[in-house]
């Protein structure tokens, strides 16, 4: 049986006009039995790629432009990448078409709202305050508690109803797009993950599992589940041909 191939979308280009990822989102997919396989920002050939894919991961990385969810600017929103905005927002499109999982991580979970109709909060802690840090200054993660709605297919999946986290960010979601259900938050209200009962996979989360699924089974399941239901899927459409 071959292991599921599994698109990771990467960072935009860097200052060397290079794309990169962080080796944790690798690592994960491999402890899974998945393979990954990249996704640069200005990839053009769908065709040849989406059909080789069994699974989707949108990952995490710098903020929206606002301009696609009519939000405001704010003089904390960072490394606004059109072309990252514009790629990852076509292949998720193009991917949930075909009703394989697809996990959003971060800003992975804004794209698919955004792409669905959604919103953002610009910067978190002029809604919410600093009693909770959702991240560390200047950019760096910091640990928080999420608690998960018990009934849903998140919590099951994680086995756990709440869960500490590794967060990395100051944005979030504002307005849900309709499709989305919501099924986590933090201790302070912000929205930490969707999830999609109009498609057979599709989940997506604020914070990043990927930083501790190392060392937390809750984190790694993620993972665990995203290529099990990817290697279903395939398995099914082979059958089917």
């Amino acid at each position: 049986m071959m292991k599921p191939l599994i698109g990771l979308t990467t960072y935009g280009r860097d200052e060397k006009n290079a794309f990169s990822l962080p080796a944790q989102y690798l690592e994960s997919v491999r402890r899974a039995g998945g393979v990954p396989f990249l996704i640069a920002p200005d990839e053009t050939e769908f065709d040849e790629i989406l059909p080789r894919l069994s699974g989707l991961v949108l990952t995490g990385g710098g903020d929206m432009n606002p301009e696609l969810y009519q939000g405001e600017s704010h003089e904390t929103i960072y490394m606004i990448d059109d072309e990252r905005d514009q790629g990852e927002t076509e292949i998720f499109n193009r991917f949930h078409e075909t009703g394989l999982p697809i996990l959003g991580i971060c800003r992975g979970m804004q794209i698919i709202n955004v792409a669905w109709g959604g919103s953002l909060i610009a910067h978190l802690p002029d809604h919410f305050g600093e009693s909770i840090l959702h991240r560390a200054p200047p950019r760096v993660p910091t640990p928080h508690q999420v608690k998960l709605d018990p009934d849903s297919r998140l919590s099951q999946m994680m086995e756990v109803s709440e869960a500490e986290i590794s967060s990395w960010h100051h944005q979030a979601l504002d307005c849900v797009a309709e499709g989305l259900k919501v099924v986590a938050h933090s201790p302070d209200g912000v929205i930490e993950a969707v999830e999609c009962h109009q498609h057979p996979w599709l989940y997506a989360i604020q914070w990043h599992p990927e930083l501790t699924s190392a060392n937390d089974p809750a984190q790694q399941r993620l993972f665990d589940h995203l290529v099990r239901a990817s290697q279903t899927a395939t398995n099914s459409e082979q059958k089917a041909a």
